[in-house]
């Protein structure tokens, strides 16, 4: 009776389980974002996720149509701005390849607004503007790391504590 429950349960575990498996997705980075505007969309993000302040950090910027083909040529611009003032600016350069990187260091705590324009976009005269939200490592960030971990330490204890007496109990019996 308890090897028919169990196969029943492995089998119930396993048909929950499948449309899980069946599309992968990339994981996508705290601290990154998109944006569609004008035709194009432009997708931001630092490396690492979170960045430290006062310490070398990335910025990646890749430009794509709609249709996600990355753009071949483009003219872009890109300002900082913290508690509404802007703090610095990456002046406008022409880029090849749909994807653009630039070495950057945070110097303020908290939440930035990065504007990115793209300039004379195919049949957009003028500036796009985009606005991101990007953040950087503050205390709560290592607070929730810590409790993301906690957690998931603890799930596994109460799964060995309840589940490995069990399987040990029925190998012990003759």
């Amino acid at each position: 009776m308890r090897k028919l429950r169990s196969i029943v349960f492995l089998i119930f575990v396993m048909l929950m389980i499948t449309p899980l498996i069946s599309e992968g997705h990339g994981h996508s980075m705290f601290n990154s974002a998109e944006q569609f505007l004008g035709g194009y969309r432009v997708q931001v993000a630092t490396l690492p996720e979170f960045p430290q302040i006062g310490e070398p950090s990335q910025i990646l910027f890749r430009v794509t149509d709609e249709n996600y083909e990355e753009v071949d040529r483009f003219t872009m611009g890109v300002r900082f701005f913290y508690n509404d003032q802007q703090v610095d600016a990456i002046p406008p350069q022409s880029h090849e390849l749909g994807h653009y990187e630039v070495d950057y260091v945070w110097e303020e705590p908290g939440n930035h607004i990065v504007r990115v324009d793209l300039y004379d976009m195919g049949d957009n005269p003028g500036i796009l503007t985009y606005t991101f939200n990007m953040s950087t490592q503050s205390p709560f960030g290592y607070i929730f790391i810590i409790a993301i971990t906690i957690g998931a330490v603890s799930l596994g204890v109460v799964v060995v504590y309840i589940y490995l007496p069990k399987k040990l109990r029925f190998k012990t019996r003759p």
